[in-house]
């Protein structure tokens, strides 16, 4: 069976860009879970917090994880906040390597666009307090750690790490 690769870590860390290169380097089928959240409600994330609030995005979230799990040969990029749920990381788990990409928190904020993240809205040290709070959850589900200094660094890691996986 072909693992899936999961990419975990904070929100703007670089998990859809690094998803979309290993798509293309390992030649396997990309989900976004939030792109796939905004395109199956027909509204952005943004207005089904506002509208429908945090609790009913974290079902979509779930029901999400849930499907993709009983697909293999995929790169799942995951929502940031997406590893505080237990069942859903599980799910994705059974299934795949999962990869944080640990990006330093300051960094990360300084370098995002924040419009359209309600998560982050609250600005730069409430950020680095959340990645704080999240980095024991990241670490629980992870198997591999990624630290590397650009996207495409990244993706090569984790094409290196998968391959060898992979073959033995």
């Amino acid at each position: 069976m072909e693992k899936n690769i999961i990419l975990i870590g904070m929100m703007g860390c670089g998990k859809t860009t690094v998803g979309a290169l290993l798509s293309r380097r390992l030649g396997l089928e990309s989900a976004d879970t939030d792109a796939l959240i905004e395109q199956r409600a027909g509204r952005p994330i943004p207005d089904i917090f506002s509208q429908d609030g945090e609790a009913h995005f974290r079902a979509l979230e779930l029901a999400l994880c849930r499907e993709l799990s009983g697909r293999q040969g995929l790169v799942i990029a995951c929502g940031g906040g997406l590893p505080t749920q237990e069942a859903a990381m599980a799910a994705l788990k059974e299934t795949g390597l999962v990869f944080w990409l640990d990006r330093d928190p300051g960094e990360t904020y300084d370098a995002l666009d924040v419009s359209g993240r309600p998560l982050a809205q609250a600005g730069r040290a409430n950020f680095v307090r959340r990645y704080h709070d999240r980095a024991p959850v990241y670490r629980r589900w992870a198997d591999h750690l990624v630290r590397a200094k650009s996207p495409q660094a990244a993706a090569a890691l984790i094409d290196a790490i998968y391959t060898e996986v992979s073959q033995s």
